[in-house]
C-alpha cells in the first residue's frame, strides 16, 4: 500500500501527522482522495480554497502532481481532505481502492490528539477583554505596544497556569 512521505500544497511544504492516500471507486466515477491531519494554523490557512497545486511524493519516492479539489469532513483533528479525477497517464500502483459499497475509510485520527499536534504547531487566536481597572493602570497598557501586552500576558497566563 502507498504512503505519503511529504506533500506540497500551492508550492507550500505542509507538516502532516497522518495521511491517507486512495482511490474511491463509485458509481459516478474514480476519483483519488488524499486524507490529511495538520495542525490548526495549517487548517486555517487552506480550509477556505476551493482548489490547489498538490504535489504528492509517495513513500517510494514516485511524484504525483494534480489539481485537487477541497472538500470539508468532520472530525475531531483539524483535517484536509482533497480530491481529483484520475489522471489516465499516472501509475497508481499500490495506491489502496475502496469501494462506496465496502467504504472501509483509514482512520487517520487514531493515536494522534490535538494535544500532541499543539505542541508542534501552537496556534494564536485575538482575544478582546474588557476590564475594570483603575485609570493610572489604564492610562499604563494604552501605552504599552501590543507585542509587548502580548508577551505579557502569554507570560502571567502560563505562570498562572503552572501553579
Amino acid at each position: 500500500m502507498a504512503g505519503i512521505k511529504s506533500i506540497n500544497l500551492d508550492g507550500e511544504e505542509v507538516y502532516v501527522f497522518n495521511s491517507a492516500i486512495y482511490i474511491f471507486e463509485s458509481s459516478a466515477g474514480n476519483t483519488l482522495e488524499v486524507d490529511l491531519i495538520v495542525s490548526e494554523v495549517t487548517l486555517r490557512k487552506f480550509q477556505d480554497r476551493d482548489s490547489m497545486i498538490t504535489e504528492i511524493e509517495l513513500e517510494d519516492d514516485r511524484i504525483l502532481s494534480s489539481f485537487m479539489f477541497l472538500k470539508p469532513v468532520p472530525g475531531k483533528l483539524p483535517r484536509l481532505s482533497l480530491f481529483c479525477e484520475l489522471d489516465p497517464e499516472e501509475s497508481y500502483e499500490g495506491v489502496s481502492r475502496i469501494s462506496e459499497e465496502h467504504s472501509d475509510f483509514p482512520d487517520i485520527e487514531a493515536g494522534i490528539s490535538l494535544e500532541e499536534i499543539r505542541k508542534v504547531e501552537m496556534p494564536n487566536e485575538k482575544i478582546t477583554l474588557k476590564l475594570n481597572l483603575p485609570i493610572n493602570q489604564v492610562e499604563w497598557l494604552k501605552e504599552q505596544k501590543n507585542k509587548e501586552l502580548n508577551q505579557l500576558f502569554k507570560e502571567l497566563l502560563e505562570g498562572y497556569l503552572e501553579r
